[in-house]
């Protein structure tokens, strides 16, 4: 089945004065213009190619690579908008089309928006939302604290910078934890500092230790997510009141929340270790 918004490896079949017909080895046959026919082809040669609705809304293949294919995120400069809606360009001939609807503020021409690609399933074309948010879902996760994420920067908010997380799930990373500028549409790695009991993911682009965190760095964060944010231990604590909470010695404690507090992860105050 050839899909649209997609890429496709289909069989040249036969050469035509418009250009060559592919099929995918049932019924579907899509044309390649000449205007993408390689040089040196030959009838049964696969080729990969992206398919997409053209002016007349029929399905073309084309060798162009898209800014966005169904089912991804990307920044897209607007082009135009008209009666029906706002058009974008995604690098190819036909422009991508975000209705009114979809449009999380009204788009203007030259804007840079960020967008999801989707296959309307009325129209059955590919359009463009600037909603994002409804294409995520944090109710089964697929993701743990201290995992290594793909994000794209989503939208600001007055807590800090709210992210997708592996094009599926919805993310925060706290003013606190911006360590450097970034804009809507950056793709960036980053770590999940921490697993909300409402599914909510806080996201740090710190990227020392959280996945090779000592196990006893690793074990007191545990411990200050268990209890509140909050250990009444510090520095200058007794080696006894340590090993009787925390099962470690007072230099392996030392040792940890160095570690910790240099990841900016704690505060250490006269009244014990405090979460950031």
């Amino acid at each position: 089945m050839i899909k649209l918004g997609e890429y496709n490896t289909l069989e040249i079949l036969r050469d035509t004065e418009p250009g060559l017909f592919l099929g995918d080895g049932e019924d579907g046959e899509v044309l390649l213009p000449n205007r993408y026919v390689p040089r040196e082809f030959e009838i049964g040669d696969n080729i990969e190619v992206f398919v997409y609705l053209d002016n007349e809304e029929r399905p073309v293949a084309t060798t162009d690579q898209p800014y966005i294919k169904k089912g991804d995120f990307a920044l897209l400069r607007c082009n135009q908008v008209t009666d029906y809606g706002a058009f974008l360009d995604w690098g190819l001939v036909k422009e991508l089309f975000c209705p009114f609807r979809e449009q999380a503020f009204k788009m203007k021409a030259g804007g840079w928006y960020l967008v999801y690609c989707y296959l309307d399933e009325e129209s059955e074309r590919l359009v463009a939302s600037s909603k994002t948010n409804q294409f995520l879902d944090n109710k089964e996760l697929t993701v743990t604290q201290f995992d290594e994420v793909d994000l794209i920067v989503s939208h600001p908010s007055d807590l800090g910078m709210n992210v997708i997380v592996n094009k599926t799930h919805l993310g925060l990373i706290f003013n606190d934890d911006l360590y450097k500028d970034i804009s809507v549409g950056d793709k960036l790695k980053g770590i999940v500092k921490k697993v909300r009991p409402d599914n909510k993911l806080d996201i740090s682009l710190n990227q020392i230790g959280y996945r090779n965190i000592e196990p006893n760095a690793e074990f007191i964060l545990n411990e200050l997510h268990d209890n509140g944010g909050f250990i009444p231990l510090h520095d200058k604590s007794n080696p006894e009141d340590i090993k009787q909470q925390l099962q470690m010695s007072k230099k392996s404690f030392k040792k940890a929340i160095g570690t910790l507090y240099k990841e900016r992860q704690i505060e250490i105050k006269d009244d014990g270790i405090h979460l950031k």
